[in-house]
């Protein structure tokens, strides 16, 4: 299925006005970046870039989208026969997917024409924005559960598209699982769940679903215990499945104060290798006050999918230079209050003093990379050629591989979960 029409309808006509004297044909290079992280975060993760190859794959304009922007009269014939012949044949550079970003990051720069690139606009931000902002919420509450595993279960709180692209973007940044199958199918990510409160109600007595919960699943399976009595349930459960039992889920609650006492009672009815996974209504904060209660793992839901309050990560695409009547280069950048942009071809840089990040450069039209430093763009499209190795399953796994390395490398304040500046500061040299 083509993703042409994906876009804002001023990109299209953007493209007719400069294609009618020319100057849309001219070089250009455009750049993705934020301007500011959301307030308290102190650094963010790239996601989306395999899906937005897979995206520009598909980026064609074919004889029913050429027909309907005729009908509706969007664009001239001139600019319909353009698009008709439409492919990206340009270069794409960008961070790695799972690298960390900060304030005015070019995670993303774009060389080719301006009618090229500009008609990307709308595509790149749309995968960026959402997945980065599931990614960056995402890594904060894996470092929030220090070591216990999270799983992604918000299919049921965002749009079922996105819910594929916020468990892929949950797994890189570091989750261990979903419940979205499609996301499973896809892009490799392990598959969990059991059951949900609706099949205890549709039995008889809690006992009876328990019992056909086991026979179906055996008796490793995760038993939700809090749809009646809590402390009843997990009688009931080890009763049932025997001190083999695998797994107790708790939904709501005061779950310091539940966890804690599940875990006397399952210890005292011999299920001492019974674990706790909690799933209720968690955030990085919740997760963190979880910390000293005997919690094994945690499901997340409507926090991971919104990122936690911030359900895009404010990229924007701007034209930072483009050549002139003459064939040379120009800088150019918006002089708008608050929304200035820095003009000219970006070459980041990260700093490191010990192995750990201590700035990110920015060096504008100069390429130097000393030995203290690492650059942070690849080519990820080479003369209109995508770079497969970052698409699909093996993309996910070398993203997740990648955030790891990533977060490895920052300073001890880029986890802490108060307000802040961002772990290391942006210098534009």
């Amino acid at each position: 299925m083509t993703s042409a029409l994906l876009t804002d309808r001023y990109e299209l006509t953007m493209l007719e006005a400069g294609l009618r004297d020319g100057t849309a044909l001219r070089d250009s290079v455009f750049e993705v970046f934020t301007r500011r992280l959301p307030p308290g975060r102190r650094y963010g993760i790239v996601a989306g870039t395999g899906r937005f190859l897979d995206e520009l794959r598909r980026f064609r304009f074919g004889e029913q989208e050429l027909e309907w922007l005729a009908s509706e009269r969007v664009v001239d014939s001139a600019t319909i026969d353009w698009l008709a012949d439409y492919r990206f044949s340009g270069d794409i550079w960008g961070y790695r997917e799972g690298e960390a970003f900060f304030p005015n990051s070019p995670i993303l720069v774009v060389e080719s024409s301006f009618a090229e690139a500009v008609l990307l606009e709308t595509l790149a931000l749309s995968v960026f924005n959402y997945d980065s902002a599931v990614a960056s919420a995402a890594a904060r509450m894996v470092s929030a559960a220090d070591g216990r595993p999270l799983a992604e279960m918000g299919s049921r709180r965002t749009g079922e598209r996105s819910a594929v692209a916020a468990a892929r973007a949950a797994y890189i940044a570091g989750f261990g699982a979903t419940s979205n199958l499609e996301a499973g199918r896809s892009y490799g990510i392990p598959t969990m769940g059991t059951a949900a409160h609706a099949f205890t109600l549709l039995y008889d007595s809690e006992e009876a679903a328990f019992r056909a919960q086991v026979d179906a699943l055996g008796s490793g399976t995760t038993l939700l215990v809090d749809t009646y009595d809590i402390e009843k349930a997990v009688e009931t459960a080890v009763m049932v499945a025997g001190p083999e039992l695998g797994c107790v889920r708790i939904d709501s609650g005061d779950l310091p104060q539940l966890v804690a006492a599940v875990r006397a009672q399952l210890d005292s009815l011999g299920a001492t290798g019974t674990k706790i996974t909690v799933t209720n209504d968690l955030d990085e904060f919740t997760i963190a006050a979880l910390r000293a209660a005997p919690v094994d793992s945690y499901g997340v839901g409507t926090s991971v999918v919104t990122g936690s309050g911030h359900p895009a990560a404010s990229m924007v695409f701007k034209l930072v230079a483009h050549k002139n009547a003459d064939g040379a280069w120009v800088s150019v950048g918006k002089k708008s209050a608050e929304k200035a942009t820095v003009g000219g071809r970006k070459f980041p840089v990260r700093s490191r003093r010990a192995g750990v990040a201590a700035e990110e450069i920015i060096r504008v039209d100069d390429q130097t990379v000393r030995a203290s430093e690492r650059t942070l763009l690849v080519p990820l499209v080479t003369g209109g050629e995508i770079d497969d190795r970052y698409t699909g399953t093996s993309g996910v796994a070398l993203a997740r591989e990648h955030r790891e390395a990533a977060i490895g490398e920052l300073p001890a304040s880029a986890f802490s979960l108060g307000r802040g500046e961002a772990a290391i500061p942006t210098r534009f040299e």
